[in-house]
């Protein structure tokens, strides 16, 4: 039985779900690496970085190139460069808009503090029954 398109998609993002692996990915965009300055770069013992390797070696995602005794990762594709690109500005503008919203949160903190609520309520309760208030808020 064939695997539904979503659940490929799904896995294939859970492939991508360790941080190893897409620190891997980001020193790859711009060419073959030897497994030692990869080592040099993440700073994880060679163990683990050889485990996450592998993952991405199996599904596809990277190839390995050995060259004598040296053993060079690369991208199997562009698209995978061109996917953290994306996800790079996805979170951009993710990370703006919670700026957005921290700078908003910080001003309304630093803001002198206005009338309790009771008082602006009640305060409209007395305009609307003076008749300086028109039900629904309108004056």
């Amino acid at each position: 039985m064939q695997v539904p398109l979503y659940q490929a998609k799904a896995d294939f993002f859970r492939m991508l779900g360790h941080p190893v692996r897409i620190r891997v990915l980001e020193l790859l965009q711009h060419g073959p690496v030897p497994v030692r300055d990869l080592l040099a770069d993440i700073e994880i013992e060679p163990s683990s970085l050889s485990q996450q390797l592998a993952v991405l070696r199996r599904s596809g995602i990277v190839v390995s190139i050995r060259e004598g005794s040296t053993v060079r990762y690369a991208l199997a594709g562009g698209d995978v460069a061109d996917l953290l690109r994306a996800a790079r500005r996805i979170l951009t503008e993710l990370l703006a808009g919670q700026n957005e919203l921290l700078a908003e949160l910080r001003q309304a903190d630093s803001a002198p503090p206005g009338p309790p609520p009771a008082a602006r309520i009640g305060g409209q309760l007395a305009r609307y029954s003076a008749g300086v208030v028109e039900p629904g808020g309108r004056s």
